[in-house]
């Protein structure tokens, strides 16, 4: 498998059901108050590829992401990790409520991590994709890999 298709480069809450979120590692956020925005950059696995021709380990597709939450009025931080990191174990899409002004629904988007969990009201969210999916036999990048932290919204890897 030395090719990876990828479907599109913005992904929505639309897109949720078939996403996956398993061992995502979250690098940094940033709350863009002005514009209702919370933003999480974080290395997000596109695809795991079992072991073969005689490995034992798995392989990943990884990118880069910018993860967008829109409209947010909520965002609750319950971490405590021992290194400072976070990785995700699942994010959830919970308990839907009609916004004050009756023209959106808001959901809690909870991400359960291994250190502990991050919780975002908000009326939906879009991942743009940063850089193509690597095959690499980690499931994030190093700091350097990666280009750094950035809050960037544009694939400058095509």
């Amino acid at each position: 498998m030395h090719n990876f298709e990828l479907e599109k480069l913005i992904w929505t809450e639309d897109d949720f059901g078939k996403m996956g979120w398993h061992d995502a590692t979250i690098w940094s956020s940033f709350s863009k108050i002005d514009d209702f925005e919370f933003i999480l950059d974080l290395d997000y696995i596109f695809k795991w590829v079992k072991p073969s021709g005689g490995s034992e380990y798995f392989k990943y597709w990884v990118s880069p992401v910018t993860l967008v939450f829109k409209n947010v009025s909520s965002v609750k931080f319950d971490i405590d990790s021992q290194q400072g990191d976070i990785e995700v174990d699942d994010l959830l899409m919970e308990k839907p409520e009609v916004t004050p002004n009756g023209k959106f629904t808001s959901h809690i988007y909870r991400f359960v991590c291994h250190e502990g969990s991050i919780e975002i009201r908000a009326t939906g969210f879009e991942m743009y994709v940063k850089q193509l999916p690597k095959l690499q036999g980690s499931q994030c990048f190093t700091l350097e890999e990666r280009n750094g932290i950035s809050f960037e919204r544009e694939c400058v890897a095509l």
